[in-house]
């Protein structure tokens, strides 16, 4: 209640699907055709079973895990190497320490390392490569590499 009223605004916004709503500003002509969002027209061609209701009770369903392979590893590795080097997310071409060692590791097992060394051999190949990229001097330049990157613009981001 607002000032002693009931605030309509809530209630509409909680009982109408906004498809109805829409579907009566189209109607009406207080939306243009041009104007509709996106979604209108798949929500159009392919209606959901049950339409969405905010009152509807959720479904009783198990929710599965979902579990990769790697992903045991990967908790393993990040578990023990908590401070991991800064990456730059614009870069697509680089991979992050955690990808360098579980592509690592896959590598060895294809080659036969038993289970029991394979965590070992592979921290030992990742490391081995960070080495030696630290002694040629290009591992030292990727932060530099990364604040020079001027081509993405925050004032772009927000343009209208």
């Amino acid at each position: 209640m607002v000032n002693g009223q009931k605030n309509y605004n809530v209630v509409i916004t909680k009982t109408v699907f906004p498809l109805y709503r829409l579907k009566g500003l189209l109607r009406s002509g207080g939306l243009k055709e041009e104007d509709k969002p996106i979604w209108y027209d798949i929500y159009e061609a392919f209606p959901p079973y049950y339409e969405p209701k905010f009152d509807r009770p959720a479904p009783d369903i198990p929710i599965r895990n979902i579990f990769y392979p790697e992903d045991a590893i990967r908790a393993r590795f990040l578990k023990e190497h908590t401070s991991l080097p800064a990456v730059n997310l614009s870069d697509q071409r680089m991979q992050t320490q955690t990808q360098k060692f579980i592509a690592a590791y896959y590598k060895l097992k294809e080659d036969g390392v038993p289970e029991e060394n394979l965590y070992a051999a592979a921290l030992d190949v990742v490391n081995v490569a960070g080495a030696r990229k630290a002694s040629s001097g290009s591992a030292a330049s990727t932060v530099p590499e990364a604040q020079k990157d001027t081509s993405i613009n925050i004032k772009d981001i927000f343009k209208d």
